[in-house]
């Protein structure tokens, strides 16, 4: 699947919710279903900074040249938003990540629904995902 096909099955996922109430709490299912991130990244090194709440990333390089996240939050909601932001850029090749114009966000509503404080964590960890990918991008380049 590609980035914009995920962002079209989230859209499509949240179209038939019209309560916010129920879009949070899928929101936080979402993230109580995301994958532990190791206990050794768990470190200031990877805290995303620009969030209220603490929230680690971790990205690797995989063999065949895609991008794999893994993340944590200690707020459910933030947990949850990270989820949504893996699940659209995972396995993807970091030029696809720098390149994709994250549309979902406002087309579910989020960007509006969220505390200002919330948003600009959203902002923080969207950077910190594109961030890794242009390092890993750089990487390749170089290897080539």
């Amino acid at each position: 699947m590609t980035i914009d096909q995920r962002q079209d099955r989230i859209i499509e996922d949240f179209e038939g919710i019209d309560d916010w109430m129920d879009r949070y709490a899928m929101i936080i299912d979402l993230g109580n279903a995301l994958p532990p991130i190791e206990e050794k990244y768990k470190t200031p090194a990877h805290l995303i900074e620009g969030c209220q709440s603490r929230v680690w990333l971790n990205a690797e390089l995989t063999p065949d040249g895609k991008v794999r996240y893994t993340a944590d939050s200690d707020a459910i909601i933030v947990k949850g938003i990270i989820a949504l932001l893996i699940d659209v850029l995972n396995d993807s090749a970091p030029k696809d990540i720098i390149d994709a114009k994250l549309y979902f966000i406002d087309r579910i509503g989020l960007s509006e629904n969220l505390s200002p404080t919330r948003s600009n964590g959203l902002l923080a960890m969207v950077r910190q995902m594109k961030m890794y990918a242009v390092a890993f991008q750089a990487q390749l380049d170089a290897e080539n």
